[in-house]
């Protein structure tokens, strides 16, 4: 029990951070409220701190978890990209509040302030991607996954006070809920099928029946409801619907964080529950059929129903959905190319895809958010550095040489021709290939268009989501540099526990 309470550090240190935080921003100094933000990244730096100290490999011998490395990576970076998420959401939680404050025109009251919550919740979520790492059974896991979806409903809500977000809540609780079902029966059948809750002891079970013949029925298809309950964590069809809306509807900042820590969430999830009928003879056919449909259909939906687009956070939103449909390409792979693809790019995709919804929070039109296309047009005049993060995150997205994304991309087209896909890997290029059209939209919008009449009074207002967005762009200009020391951390994440 010590050892397993040994390898939750960093998740207590973020935890604590978060009840500092919704203690904090009950605060009748304004002092203490204004640097709620700070107490955030503090924390979460901490955790990025206390993971090399926890990880150490006498720690990890003793580990009974599928993946005992996959913690240090994973904690780490969802740690470190979570400073830039706070980052990109200062200055969104109570601002004209604390200014009519400042200026007599209103008095503090615990009720009506929110930052301490917001940020309290997101620290939560963040926690709920680190416990996935320490899953030892599907009780456990489901718990963590929840613990990453809960706080986001509210998120949504309290990021703008207007009926469209509240909207985008309300469907975004309702499509987690639908998973939340599929998730459990899914379980419920892998129990039927297994007769235990245990990855380990479940992973032999399935090793037994393959080698009896194959996989039983209930294992199959608690997989795959499992599975399809999963695609709404990382927004890929048939589990997409909603997830335009929501990414509309929510605050640029919130959307940053939606398209990244439920993503890593899910995709970790699906990855574990992949490990316990393992990957030596390839994936039972029928899971590895319905991985490729979903694939498919999730790239295709996701750049085409971007091309059909004027809102830009819409567009974004699209963008991310076919996003994971790329990553599924590395989980039907499997291990250790295919695995490795997939923990790289998605630090790649957490960087630039920050980088792009933080250049938008910091704009503003007339104090409203900046949303449509036209509001960019000729961005580089007003804000060069919010213009040129916005088109250097969108060429990284895109796959650019040489860009961190283009080394992604490469990475998991490897992957799948190495593991006999080339199909697949041709849509993906095709697929990209769509994607081109919108995002060389956005960059030429911001870099070389001139100002139109809509998009006079849009300007850079917010500093911190500004600093968020000009660093995640150097990242995604530099991280090149040190990709082979990322892909080194990541293919010992995926090391079983006996090498």
């Amino acid at each position: 029990m010590a050892d397993r309470l040994w390898f939750l550090i960093p998740e207590l240190i973020v935890l604590v951070g978060a009840v500092v935080c919704a203690i904090g921003g009950l605060s009748n100094g304004a002092a203490i409220r204004r640097r709620i933000g700070f107490i955030a990244c503090g924390f979460l730096l901490a955790a990025c701190i206390a993971v090399p100290f926890v990880y150490t490999p006498e720690r990890i011998a003793t580990a009974d978890t599928l993946l005992p490395y996959l913690g240090k990576y994973i904690k780490f970076f969802a740690a470190l990209i979570g400073i830039l998420l706070v980052m990109s959401a200062g200055g969104l939680m109570d601002r004209k509040y604390e200014h009519a404050i400042k200026k007599g025109k209103a008095t503090f009251s615990a009720l009506r302030t929110s930052s301490g919550e917001f940020h309290a919740l997101l620290l939560l979520s963040i926690a709920g991607v680190m416990l996935i790492c320490e899953a030892r059974d599907l009780i456990w896991l489901f718990l963590a996954l929840e613990l990453v979806s809960l706080p986001t409903y509210v998120m949504v809500a309290m990021s703008r006070w207007s009926k469209v977000a509240q909207e985008a809540a309300m469907k975004y609780f309702f499509l987690g809920a639908v998973s939340a079902a599929l998730m459990l029966y899914g379980f419920a059948l892998l129990y039927a099928a297994t007769g235990t809750f245990v990855f380990t002891e479940m992973a032999d079970v399935f090793e037994a029946q393959r080698a009896a013949g194959g996989v039983s029925v209930f294992g199959q298809i608690g997989l795959l409801l499992a599975i399809f309950g999963l695609c709404y964590k990382i927004a890929a069809a048939p589990m997409h619907l909603y997830a335009p809306d929501v990414y509309q509807g929510a605050s640029a900042a919130v959307t940053a964080f939606l398209a990244f820590i439920p993503k890593t969430a899910g995709m970790l999830a699906i990855i574990l529950l992949c490990s316990l009928v393992g990957w030596e003879d390839g994936l039972p056919p029928v899971l590895e059929m319905a991985l490729w449909v979903v694939a498919v259909l999730t790239m295709l939906l996701g750049n085409i129903g971007a091309l059909l687009q004027t809102s830009t956070q819409r567009m974004l939103g699209y963008s991310s959905i076919a996003h994971s449909g790329y990553m599924l390409i590395g989980v039907i792979a499997g291990p250790p190319l295919g695995i490795v693809a997939v923990l790289v790019y998605l630090v790649i995709y957490g960087a630039t895809n920050t980088s792009a919804f933080a250049s938008l929070a910091c704009l503003s039109k007339d104090g409203a958010p900046v949303d449509s296309l036209e509001d960019i047009s000729g961005l580089h005049k007003r804000s060069p550095l919010a213009a040129t993060s916005l088109a250097v995150s969108c060429g990284s997205l895109l796959g650019i040489p040489p860009l961190f994304g283009f080394w992604g991309k490469l990475m998991l087209f490897a992957a799948g021709i190495a593991a006999g896909q080339l199909v697949l890997v041709l849509v993906a290029a095709v697929a990209s290939a769509i994607s081109a059209w919108y995002y060389l939209r956005l960059i030429g919008l911001s870099l070389l268009s001139s100002t139109t009449p809509q998009s006079e009074s849009v300007k850079a207002t917010l500093r911190w989501p500004l600093i968020a967005a000009v660093i995640s762009a150097i990242i995604a200009i530099g991280g090149p540099l040190v990709l082979s020391s990322i892909v080194t951390e990541a293919q010992q994440a995926v090391l079983a526990p006996e090498e």
